[in-house]
């Protein structure tokens, strides 16, 4: 497929999200930017977020996976699940109840003016490192594909990726956001559904022929509970799962931010529930459609791409969808897919750290109401250019499969927001405010030397998505170290 052409598809669907804007932006105010007003429709935000949680990384990185983890991923997604109703029960109310902007109002709340901008800054660097990973992907395709033919620098696509991201959401914010990931998250899942459509009628099978297939169980284990030291082990990845699903959703103001926009705490639970489901039937999907690739690839001769000499499983979609001979339309379907899977979720999480700097480190709202508005364009602005930055770095320190890269960083700088929220909703100790930022980065230090030397220290048993956990739980032990005297502590934080 031409690359002019492809550029033209982006063209039209960025239309239509600045067509969307245009109307969703209309008398927006802070409040519109920060809390879409709080008028949304739990169900609207529930379908939107499916896009938002899946991300590029999903659409590309999920299925190139499959070769090597086959489907032990599931086993994370289950855990995702059981890591949504804390969410939901423990989570949501406290926020609603506290009447947030930014989630992390509550460590201020609690503790501090110390552990409210140390949570606010490992959310800040964990939300920063994990949108460039998706934006990163996007790019990287759409140099490969689009702008190596016009010898376009890699810099250039980074810098036109997060425009287009900045046009449409500079005013709007997450209202505009709500309502353009309907339209994303249809485009993917659309996309998903119509490419294993046209793989299976290029293989001559049915759905019942994929299951039945030989080839399909070779990649479709799914529990991995023989060695308890592989990183793949059942409990491992569930507890792993359970608990980056609270850190990266109910700890992390990108997600929540949507939930908050909902009208009260009953819907915006219905919204964390359904979306529970939605993701284990649309990741089994995924999985599924990564097997038929590889089968595909095997059966025509089609080979993974390498990137810099590197085999980059995560390039074999885009290599099939774009080159691999099943037609223009199953390019259009893998070029809305992907564009739709990684605005989706990174979209709102230029809106979410644009929230969280004004609230958390400006103190916006304590601002003259005639700099507010001022204030919040220039933070997003400058949020942007660091985005721009991260993501060109990555492309020379970036080697592994993005899906395990990513979910490795949230390990680490996750694990100080799973800590200090932990303690603060299920303790009442006081604890000297002064010292938290020293904890928490100890904490990622201890984390990072108990991983790398774990075969050594602990008779060769490796670390999976776990880490997480630990990292929590050394950040709420090394919080009892700290304690302070005892001292009076807002009713309104204890009785959520």
């Amino acid at each position: 497929m031409e690359p002019i052409f492809l550029l033209s598809l982006i063209a039209v669907y960025f239309g239509l999200l600045i067509l969307i804007a245009h109307f969703t932006e209309k008398n927006a105010s802070n409040e519109t930017f920060f809390k879409a007003n709080k008028k949304s429709p739990w169900y609207i935000v529930a379908f939107g977020m499916v896009g938002a949680s899946l991300s590029g990384v999903t659409f590309i990185s999920i299925p190139g996976w499959v070769q090597s983890s086959q489907f032990s991923y599931m086993q994370i997604v289950f855990g995702y699940m059981f890591g949504y109703l804390v969410i939901a029960y423990v989570l949501i109310p406290i926020y609603y109840n506290m009447r947030v902007t930014s989630i992390y109002e509550f460590l201020k709340h609690r503790f501090g003016p110390t552990t409210h901008k140390t949570g606010a800054f490992f959310f800040f660097v964990s939300r920063v490192l994990g949108t460039a990973f998706i934006l990163f992907l996007v790019a990287s395709v759409l140099q490969y594909f689009i702008f190596d033919a016009w010898n376009v620098p890699f810099e250039i696509t980074v810098i036109f990726s997060i425009l287009l991201i900045w046009i449409y959401t500079f005013k709007g914010g997450i209202k505009t956001i709500i309502w353009t990931d309907i339209l994303q998250t249809f485009f993917m899942l659309f996309a998903l559904f119509a490419t294993i459509f046209i793989i299976i009628h290029k293989l001559n099978w049915s759905i019942s022929d994929i299951f039945a297939s030989t080839e399909f169980k070779q990649y479709s284990k799914i529990l991995f509970t023989d060695n308890f030291n592989d990183k793949k082990h059942l409990l491992k990845s569930f507890f792993g799962g359970m608990f980056i699903s609270i850190a990266m959703t109910g700890l992390d103001q990108n997600m929540m931010q949507k939930n908050l926009t909902c009208k009260n705490i009953k819907e915006s639970q219905w919204n964390v529930i359904s979306l529970g489901f939605m993701l284990i039937i649309v990741n089994f999907i995924f999985l599924t459609l990564g097997t038929l690739l590889f089968i595909y690839a095997k059966k025509f001769g089609i080979a993974i791409p390498t990137v810099d000499g590197a085999i980059k499983t995560d390039l074999l979609f885009p290599e099939i969808a774009l080159n691999g001979g099943l037609g223009i339309y199953i390019s259009i379907l893998f070029i809305l897919g992907l564009i739709a899977a990684t605005y989706s979720s990174a979209d709102s999480a230029l809106t979410a750290l644009t929230t969280s700097y004004c609230i958390d480190f400006l103190d916006i709202e304590n601002r003259k109401k005639s700099k507010q508005t001022s204030i919040r364009k220039k933070t997003h602005i400058s949020i942007s250019i660091v985005l721009i930055i991260v993501i060109i770095v990555y492309k020379y320190v970036l080697k592994e499969n993005t899906i395990s890269s990513l979910l490795q960083v949230v390990s680490y700088t996750y694990g100080p927001l799973l800590g200090l929220f932990a303690f603060g909703i299920f303790t009442k100790i006081n604890i000297k405010d002064s010292l938290v930022w020293v904890v928490a980065i100890l904490s990622v230090i201890l984390t990072y030397f108990l991983d790398a030397y774990s075969t050594q220290l602990l008779n060769g048993y490796n670390f999976g998505y776990e880490l997480l956990i630990v990292n929590g739980l050394i950040t709420f032990i090394s919080l009892l170290i700290i304690q302070a005297p005892k001292k009076e502590i807002s009713e309104k934080v204890l009785n959520q």
